[in-house]
Parts: structure tokens; C-alpha cells; sequence
């Protein structure tokens, strides 16, 4: 299983906007991700209201993971996405 360990970029957290951004990007890798945070379960990272369950804050470490076929590059995307708080959905992702 591919995983990613990374901190949320967005001060304000995961919660809407952010949260948008990051489930059409999670969407638009074609390969299915979970987020986790902390010792929580992991939820389905193409999920609006799973997403923002988690209750992300600003700073905290969230864990993205995958066991599909092409993860590695899948997660390396959302991770920077995450990591650098991105504004808009990058056309990469």
C-alpha cells in the first residue's frame, strides 16, 4: 500500500473550499485514495462529507493512501496539493 504522510497546507483547514478542491483533485486521479487523520479511520478521499468529517485543521498531519495500480504518482500529486495549500486544482492532478 502506497501512503503519504503530509500537513495540511490551508490555515483554515480542510473545510469547504479547501475540502472542494482537494475531492475533485482525489476524484480526477482516477485512482481510489483514503484520507485518515490521526488514529480515525480512513474515509474515502473522493467524498465531500467524508472529507469533511475529518475535521482537518490548519497544520495537522493527515495520511493519504491507495493500493491501486499507479498510487505512487496518484498520492504525490495530492500531497503537494495538500502540502502547499494550493488555491486552485492544479491541472497536473
Amino acid at each position: 500500500m502506497a501512503e503519504r504522510r503530509v500537513t495540511v497546507g490551508w490555515a483554515e483547514g480542510l473545510h469547504a473550499r479547501p475540502a472542494s478542491i482537494f475531492v475533485r483533485a482525489a476524484t480526477a486521479s482516477g485512482v481510489p485514495v483514503t484520507i485518515a487523520k490521526g488514529d480515525s479511520s480512513p474515509v474515502n478521499a473522493a467524498s465531500m462529507l467524508a472529507v469533511l468529517s475529518l475535521g482537518a485543521q490548519g497544520g495537522e498531519e493527515i495520511i493519504l493512501a491507495s493500493e491501486a495500480e499507479g498510487a505512487d504518482a496518484a498520492l504525490d500529486r495530492l500531497a503537494k496539493l495538500v502540502s502547499e495549500g494550493l488555491e486552485e486544482l492544479p491541472e497536473t492532478v
